[in-house]
Parts: C-alpha cells; sequence; structure tokens
C-alpha cells in the first residue's frame, strides 16, 4: 500500500520520501545521480522519515519497477490527496503502465469508483484568480460548496509550486491573512497550517523574495486565530524560537535572504511577536532583559519602533500579571535572566494574564478608571532601579518612531507606572517639553492621556491653561478640517484637570476655562449638525457654572444665547416641508440640553413652552415627541407631557392632523383632565372612518383603561362597538368594555400591562412596547438542551442516526434543523418533538441519513423551540459526528445453508473494480470474539467461533465491505478486505484500527 504523503509536490520529494521510509530503495547508483533543479539539501528534514511505503500489501520489489519508470518523468507537482486518503498501488499488469500516473490509477470499467487519475500541476494563476474571486464574493457559501473543502489543502499545497509566480503566492498569503478562522476552524487545522507554512519558509532558496515576510504573518495569524498557541504546540514551539532569532538578528543568513532583507525581517518578526504578546499576555515576560539588551546595543542593530513597541507592551504586561500575583519582577529586566528557569516563553504569566486587560489605545478616561492593583507591586531598591532605567531607556528612543507609534508608547508606559509605588512620573518631564507644542493629534491625545494619569505630579498649572488655550485656538481655526476640529472640541468637553471640582464623573468645564475664552465656540446655525452639537454641549457645562452669575455690561449671558439658539432650530424645524435632518438636530439639541441643564427650572420652562409651540406648528413631529418623552427626565418628561396634552384636547378632532393627534394623547393620556380628553374621543369617532385611525382611536381608550379613568369611558367604548364601521375596531371596543365592567383597576391594569412572566404573543390587548415587539420575535437565546448520538441502529434500507436528547427546562414545539457541510449528504429533514420536560425521558429521536458517498462527517445543529414563557428562540447546539460506522447496514439474510455461498459471490463481485487489502488487528484481552459480538455482529455473515468470522457490510448509497477474519491467535487477527469503491479502503482501515484501540 503506498500512502501519499500530504507534503509532497512532485516525483521527486516523493521518491525522496519513499527512500527514506524503505531505507534507500535505489542503493548506491541513485545516490551518485545528479541533483535536479530545485532539489535542496533540506527535504529530509522537513519530511522526516514518516513511512510511506507499507510493506503488507506490495513489496518492494513489486513498485521498484513502477517507481523507476515514473523517475524521468519532468512533470509539475502532482496534488496531493489528505494524510486519511491512500491509494492502493497495485502490481503493474501486461502491458505494465506508462508511468506513475498510470499505475494510480483504479482499474478500468464503466462504473469504476475513486480517483480516475491524478490532477498533474497547480491550478493556473488564472484558476487561482477565479477561486479568489468566488470565495471572497461570499465566503460562507464558498466554504459550503464543494471546493471549499479543499482550498486551505490547495493553497497550502500550491505555495511550494515552481508553475505560481510570487505575486499569486503573496495573494494566497493575503487570503490566509484575511481570513484564517474560515480556512483553519480549527486548533488542529490551524496546527496543520503553521507548520506548513513554516516548512515553505525554510524551503525558500537563499535569493530576495517577497514571500518570507508574508510567511511569518501567515503562520503566526493561523496559530493565533485557530487557538492553537501554547506550550503543547509543535508549530509554536518552532515558531517563537524563530521569530525571537529573527528579532534579534541571530537567525538571519543562508535561508532567510540575503542582507537587503535583514530590517524587513526584523521589523514583521517584532510585529508578530508583539501580537502574540497581545493574545497572550505575558508570553515574552522571560525577554525583557533580551530586548533590553537589543534596544540598548551601539550601532544600528534592528529598527527601532517595532522593538520599542514590542519591549513597552510585554513590560506593561509583565506589570500588570506580576502586581495581580502579589510576586515582584524576579530579575526579568536584568539582560541574560529570564527569571522563568531558563526559557524565554513564560506560559505561566501567560495563562495568569489570560483575563482581559485593558486594550492598548483607550481614552484617557478608561485609563483613569482603575490601576489593575498596580499598587500591590513593591519592586525591591534594585528592581526599581532596573525599571526606572527600561523606561527611561525607551523614553529616549521615542523620538525616533512616528506619531501614532510615540502615542502608544506614551500610553503604555503612562498606564504601566501610574500605580507603581516610588515611580516618579519626572521620567516624562523631558518628553513633555517635546510634545507641549505638537501639532500631531495623536501625540496630543498621549499629553492628554498622561495628564489624566498623573495629574499634578506631572503638569503645572502654567502647562493646564497652555494646553486649553491651544485647544480652544485649534478649535476655532477655520482651516481645522471637521474630523480634527471635533477631536478638539472633544478634549476641551473631557479636559483632565488637576484639581477638578465636584463628585467624579460629573460633567463639568475646566475652571480655567471661561466664557471669554470660548467666545469663539459658541454654536451657530451655520455650523455641521455634529459640530453644532459638541459647541451645545460646551455651551451647557458654562451655562450650568454661570446659574447665579450675571455679566453686566458684557453683552448676553449664555443662557440667552442658549434660549436664541434652541428657538432658531425650533423654527427651522417648523417650516413646512422641512428636511427631517433639520427636526432631528432640533430634538437632539433639546435632549441635550434637558440632559446637561436639568436642573435649572427656568431653561426647563423656557425649552417646555418652545416644544409646545412647535407641536402646534407642525403636529407630524409627533414620533419625535414620542421618543424624546421616552427618553428625558421627569423634569422636563412631566411638564412636557402635560402641556401637550393640553394642547391636544383644546383642538378640534375633524383637522387633517387627527392621526398624529391620537398617537401623541395615546402617549401623553392619564387620569387627568379625563373630561377634555373624553369630548375629544367623542368628536373624533365620527371621523375615525378607516382602519388605521380607529386602532389609534382605541390605543388612546387603552391608555386611559391603564391609567384607571372609569367615569365616561364606559359610555364611549359602548358608542365606539356600535359605531365603529370595521368589525375588529368593534369587537375591541367591545372587549375594552367588558373588561371595564367586570375588573376592578388593579386587576385591569395586570389584563392590560405587558407580562414580564407569560406575555400574551396573540393578544391585542399587550401595548406595542420593547417586551410585546421581543415576544413576536425569534430570539437567539443559550439552548436549555443537550443533544447526543445514542446507539447504532443497524436495520432498514437507510442508515439512521438514534439521537438522546435532554432538556434543562420544559420545551415546546422543538424544532432540530441538521445541515452537513459539502456535498457528501444529500439535505437532511428536521425532526419535531411537541413537548420535552426534564423529569420526563424522552423517546429517543431517528434522523435518517442520504450520504452520497461513505464517508464520515459533522453534523451541524439548529433548535428552534418554545419557552414556558411563551418566547419563540433559537440556539446552536454543538455539531453531531457522524462516524464511519454509523452508516454500516448489513445485507438481506440468505436462505439457510446458502450463507458461504452468498458471502463468496459477494466476495469475487468486489473485483476488478474495486481493491483489495490485508492488515493485521490486535486484539484485546476478550480476543476476537468478544470484539466481534460487540461491533459487528449484525453483519457476521458465516461464523466459526471463536476463530475465523465472515463480515459483510452494506454501505450507501452502493457500496459493499467484505472481511474475512480467520485464523485468529492471541495477539491479533490477519483480516482481508474487498471493498468495490477505492475510498472505502483507508476509512475501513482506521476503524478497525480504532477498534483494536479501543479493546
Amino acid at each position: 500500500m503506498l500512502r501519499w504523503h500530504p507534503t509532497c509536490h512532485n516525483y521527486k520529494d516523493l521518491t525522496k520520501s519513499i527512500q527514506l521510509s524503505t531505507g534507500g530503495i535505489w542503493g548506491e547508483k541513485a545516490k551518485k545521480k545528479k541533483k535536479s533543479p530545485g532539489s535542496g539539501t533540506g527535504w529530509p528534514q522537513v519530511f522526516g522519515g514518516e513511512a510511506s511505503v507499507s510493506r503488507s500489501v506490495l513489496g518492494v520489489r513489486a513498485m521498484s519497477p513502477v517507481i523507476r519508470r515514473a523517475l524521468p518523468v519532468r512533470t509539475s507537482a502532482a496534488r496531493c490527496f489528505p494524510a486519511s486518503s491512500r491509494l492502493v498501488l497495485a502490481p503493474p499488469a501486461s502491458p505494465r503502465p506508462a508511468g506513475l500516473r498510470d499505475a494510480c490509477r483504479p482499474a478500468a470499467g464503466p462504473k469504476a469508483k475513486g480517483p480516475a487519475c491524478l490532477t498533474m500541476g497547480p491550478p493556473s494563476r488564472e484558476a487561482w484568480a477565479q477561486r479568489l474571486s468566488a470565495f471572497r464574493a461570499s465566503p460562507s457559501a464558498f466554504m459550503a460548496g464543494p471546493e471549499g473543502e479543499d482550498l486551505g489543502r490547495d493553497l497550502l499545497s500550491d505555495l511550494r509550486s515552481e508553475k505560481l509566480n510570487e505575486q499569486t503566492k503573496v495573494s494566497l498569503l493575503a487570503l490566509s491573512l484575511e481570513y484564517p478562522a474560515q480556512l483553519w476552524p480549527d486548533a488542529p487545522a490551524a496546527e496543520a497550517a503553521a507548520s506548513s507554512l513554516l516548512d515553505t519558509l525554510v524551503l525558500l532558496p537563499p535569493r530576495p523574495s517577497a514571500l518570507r515576510k508574508p510567511l511569518l504573518l501567515a503562520a503566526t495569524t493561523a496559530l493565533v486565530a485557530g487557538g492553537a498557541l501554547g506550550p503543547t504546540s509543535g508549530a509554536s514551539l518552532r515558531l517563537l524560537p524563530l521569530l525571537l532569532g529573527l528579532a534579534s538578528g541571530r537567525d538571519l543568513g543562508r535561508g532567510f535572504g540575503p542582507a537587503s532583507e535583514q530590517r524587513p525581517l526584523q521589523a514583521t518578526a517584532c510585529e508578530c511577536l508583539r501580537e502574540l504578546e497581545s493574545c497572550q499576555p505575558g508570553l515574552l515576560g522571560g525577554c525583557l532583559g533580551l530586548l533590553r539588551g537589543l534596544l540598548g546595543q551601539e550601532g544600528a542593530v534592528g529598527p527601532v519602533q517595532p522593538l520599542s513597541l514590542l519591549l513597552a507592551l510585554a513590560l506593561r504586561n509583565t506589570l500588570v500579571i506580576q502586581a495581580r500575583a502579589g510576586a515582584g519582577l524576579q530579575g526579568l529586566l536584568v539582560a541574560g535572566s529570564s527569571g522563568t528557569g531558563g526559557s524565554p516563553w513564560t506560559w505561566t504569566l501567560a495563562e495568569e494574564g489570560a483575563a482581559h486587560l485593558q486594550p492598548q489605545a483607550p481614552s484617557w478616561l478608561a485609563a483613569e478608571e482603575g490601576e489593575c492593583g498596580l499598587a500591590a507591586l513593591e519592586p525591591n531598591p534594585e528592581e526599581a532601579r532596573e525599571l526606572r532605567a527600561a523606561v527611561a531607556q525607551l523614553l529616549d528612543t521615542s523620538y525616533l518612531l512616528a506619531p501614532v507609534a510615540q502615542a502608544q508608547l506614551l500610553w503604555l508606559l503612562g498606564w504601566a507606572l501610574r500605580g507603581l509605588r516610588g515611580q516618579l512620573p519626572v521620567l516624562f518631564k523631558t518628553q513633555l517639553v517635546r510634545l507641549l507644542g505638537t501639532a500631531q493629534l495623536t501625540l496630543l491625545h498621549a499629553v492628554l492621556a498622561l495628564k489624566a494619569a498623573f495629574g499634578e505630579a506631572l503638569f503645572t498649572a502654567q502647562d493646564e491653561d497652555l494646553l486649553l488655550r491651544r485647544l480652544t485656538a485649534a478649535a476655532q481655526h477655520p482651516a481645522v478640517p471637521p474630523p480634527a476640529h471635533l477631536f478638539y472640541l472633544h478634549c476641551l468637553l473631557h479636559f483632565p484637570e488637576n484639581c477638578p471640582l465636584g463628585p467624579t464623573g460629573e460633567e463639568a468645564a475646566p475652571l480655567l476655562l471661561g466664557p471669554q475664552l470660548c467666545r469663539g465656540l459658541l454654536p451657530s446655525l451655520l455650523h455641521d449638525p455634529m459640530a453644532l452639537l459638541a459647541r451645545l454641549h460646551l455651551l451647557c457645562l458654562l451655562c450650568a457654572e454661570d446659574e447665579e452669575k450675571e455679566e453686566k455690561g458684557q453683552g448676553q449671558s449664555p443662557q440667552l444665547y442658549l434660549e436664541d439658539l434652541l428657538a432658531g432650530l425650533r423654527q427651522r424645524a417648523a417650516l413646512d416641508g422641512a428636511p427631517r435632518a433639520l427636526a432631528t438636530l432640533c430634538f437632539q439639541a433639546s435632549y441635550l440640553v434637558a440632559h446637561c441643564l436639568a436642573g435649572q427650572p427656568t431653561v426647563m420652562t423656557a425649552l417646555t413652552h418652545g416644544l409646545v409651540q412647535l407641536y402646534r406648528d407642525r403636529p407630524v413631529l409627533a414620533p419625535h415627541f414620542v421618543d424624546l418623552l421616552d427618553q428625558v427626565g421627569p423634569e422636563l418628561g412631566e411638564p412636557l407631557r402635560v402641556a401637550l396634552q393640553q394642547e391636544v384636547v383644546a383642538r378640534p378632532g375633524k383637522d387633517e392632523a387627527l392621526r398624529w393627534h391620537l398617537q401623541m394623547l395615546a402617549k401623553v393620556a392619564d387620569g387627568d383632565a379625563q373630561s377634555g380628553t373624553l369630548s375629544f374621543l367623542q368628536a373624533a369617532a365620527a371621523h375615525c372612518k378607516d382602519w388605521g385611525l380607529q386602532q389609534a382611536l382605541l390605543q388612546v381608550c387603552r391608555a386611559l383603561l391603564r391609567a384607571g379613568v372609569r367615569g365616561g369611558l364606559a359610555d364611549l367604548l359602548q358608542a365606539l362597538a356600535w359605531q365603529l364601521e370595521d368589525p375588529d375596531g368593534r369587537d375591541h371596543a367591545r372587549l375594552y368594555y367588558v373588561l371595564l365592567a367586570h375588573l376592578a383597576t388593579p386587576k385591569l391594569q395586570v389584563a392590560l400591562g405587558p407580562s414580564l412572566v407569560a406575555p400574551a404573543l396573540a393578544s391585542s390587548l399587550v401595548a406595542e412596547n420593547q417586551g410585546f415587539v421581543a415576544a413576536l420575535m425569534v430570539q437567539e437565546a443559550p439552548a436549555p438542551i443537550q443533544l447526543s448520538v445514542g446507539p447504532r441502529r443497524a436495520e432498514g434500507p437507510i442508515p439512521v442516526l438514534q439521537l438522546q436528547v435532554e432538556v434543562l427546562e420544559p420545551v415546546y414545539s422543538l424544532e432540530l434543523r441538521f445541515r452537513v457541510e459539502g456535498q457528501l449528504y444529500a439535505p437532511l429533514g428536521a425532526v419535531h418533538v411537541p413537548c420535552l420536560c426534564p423529569a420526563r425521558p424522552a423517546r429517543p429521536l431517528l434522523l435518517p441519513l442520504q450520504p452520497r458517498r461513505p464517508a464520515p462527517t459533522r453534523l451541524d445543529v439548529r433548535a428552534l423551540y418554545t419557552t414556558l414563557t411563551g418566547l419563540t428562540c433559537h440556539a446552536h447546539l454543538p455539531p453531531l459526528p457522524v462516524t464511519f460506522a454509523d452508516l454500516f447496514l448489513p445485507f438481506p439474510q440468505p436462505p439457510e445453508g446458502t450463507e458461504l455461498g452468498f458471502f463468496e459471490e459477494l466476495w469475487d463481485s468486489c473485483l476488478p473494480k474495486g481493491t483489495e487489502s490485508r492488515l493485521w488487528c490486535p486484539l484485546g484481552p476478550e480476543g476476537l470474539e468478544a470484539l466481534v459480538s460487540r461491533h459487528l455482529e449484525p453483519f457476521v455473515m458465516v461464523a466459526q467461533p471463536p476463530s475465523s468470522y465472515h463480515i459483510a457490510i452494506r454501505l450507501p448509497p452502493d457500496s459493499r465491505l467484505l472481511l474475512r477474519l480467520e485464523a485468529a491467535q492471541a495477539d491479533g487477527v490477519p483480516v482481508a478486505l474487498r471493498t468495490d469503491d477505492w475510498a472505502v479502503l483507508p476509512l475501513a482501515g482506521d476503524y478497525l484500527r480504532g477498534l483494536s484501540a479501543a479493546a
């Protein structure tokens, strides 16, 4: 049996792999042959001596003529099958095949199964372009199709092809960087992909190549995205030393390109290490001394920026993790000392740092919230001296970095030192002299972050005044683009003061920011909406400070200016045909004022009157008013509700705005002024002709019912039950009348209000609130369902999967939907269960399978069900495995006495179109008879226990597998296999080996 190595790409690789596994079947003559181009000395190390020839079926002598015939062939690489597939190489018949390709082709026949031939050569550049285009159009649909199963394997294989240029290979690597989760969905696949990418990197010739950096990035991304990074990962233990060696300049030279690629490779290695440290905080804790040494060496050892950012991130994470553990730095900052027993990879720290650490670039407010227990870290004098030296070293080289990198470095160092005892912020003082006058927004943001972290310990009052004047001047400059303008305003609104007044978290304007300094920042109707709202926010903060002050002889006060601005916004929103954006801006400004100035009654009164006038001028804005009432507090909400109710009921109930008046009244109606409300509704009932107006009228009646209104409402409902033209409206009015007549007010409120326990999904009595909308939608929730595969059922015309289901809570109308990736199985039907209860055992569920090829797979399961509270939910359940043995079906039982002849006919019918193989099956202490009775009893055709069994297995849709287990010995039994389907052979071998392992 010849097993194709999954990483073989041409005949030279195949023959070398065979030579390794057979001990050199070509002898000394082959060793003296001149090496062909492209074969290097690195192949034996890469493909390591994994056996590729099984001598149990075909000896070396029978194979070698065919292989010798294949050696002169100068063709491109043959696409390899997966590691699980195996091809049986039969001895060459007469006439002998023309080459290895013909030797691997199955026997000719009109119904021959398996691969007709091996596809020679990788896909062309145009073929890859089409596959990549189809994949990017819809990755999920492409991976679910027939080509998706081989995409990742073909990508790794063709990276070593000599027929694809480097530009195409770079495109393939870019795909692996963008969609690693789709290409390598689990940890084993990611581990294998990273190993293959590292092998490809090692095999690159020592000439300039554009593939080295993408290969490093792709290997790192595969390990991180696939969750394979860890101390037990072979690819991780290969990648980490390689990256550290490249970053330090030790592993450059032969095999990694010329000297011209040294600095780009070093920078890429540092970026990869920084990504690994971000995903596993504390991983590089043992490398701090080494990184400090690299950064402090004289001369241009490597790129300064990636090395500085890597050291800063590793230092910050180590400080946080050690502080949480209550341990010291343990000499980690000293060059040549890892503090972890000689290993530079601190997996213990990485496990402790698995908890969520703060992101690398938050706002200064997020940095101010907590110190993450850094005060618990008390370094000794020697460690404190080394820590100050490391920070000073990073700050001294920060001017060489790009502005964005400088900002990130300053934030990391400032955040790391903020809570440490004895670490004075004076180390940053020299940087402030350079940064206070910067025009870069990122650096200005970093300065404000340092100010939030250290306050008056680092910034004086003069520094604070300088920063405020710079921000106000920049925010007023006409040449500043809109994004930068909003940034400056944001910095003013959230300026970190040295000594803020008031409680923590309360919004307030900076003390040094007076009206005179902000005169140029007042909002105007000419500003764009975002800038106007930001300036309005600042104006509201100034009005809050100027509540009891009156500026005499200095023009308008901030409060008067605010009222004039809001009046202008309302005038624009009240214009007929005004754009919706103007109305939206007006209500956004009103909400902002109500939020900032809720404690000033004069402002709230003026705002209420203005909004009522706006509704009077344009009732079509009723939805905006309803939304505003839902968002504001009682300081504005209560007076506005009363004023709007009075405004609505004072209007005639027959104008064109009746629909908007009813919608507004349904929101603001209550038990007050019920006579006016009922009079309005009686007048409006005569003009409610269509279904929509009648439903709006009934919504107002329902609101009055919930408010406890009784007098006069019963007469109105009784009149509506006869007056309304729509039968649905009449039925609702009659129902409300019955409820009003028979239920007391508390019970009526319960019946009409939304129930949090069991909402009535089909009841029209439930208000259209958020709970009702949620009840009507299918919601995603954690599944209270556990699904597993039960005992196998070897009966019937098709295989049936028996499922065991358990529930943690009552579930109703359960529907289980199954999906099989790829095209190996026909679509599966759903399984329905009316009711499941935890205390009541459920009967097994039967799922018929319809395989198109006899192959194992996994079933993706989704559950749709109804809970005890009446909600409809859906959830994803863990995938269910369908093993090769789940597809076994018995043959019909022949007449008694003819079993042996029937089996022999089946045995002979498998050839010549099928294949035959033999293997040795080890047995456990229970012996062959126990193994057969436990796993293969339904398929036994002829039995001579305890040493001989003939087994016939039918595999859907139309394949068969025959086994002869004869002459069993104490430690095992020889097994002869025959099948009419080549693809079944490796699956059968794996199954039998699994039986012996389980025994």
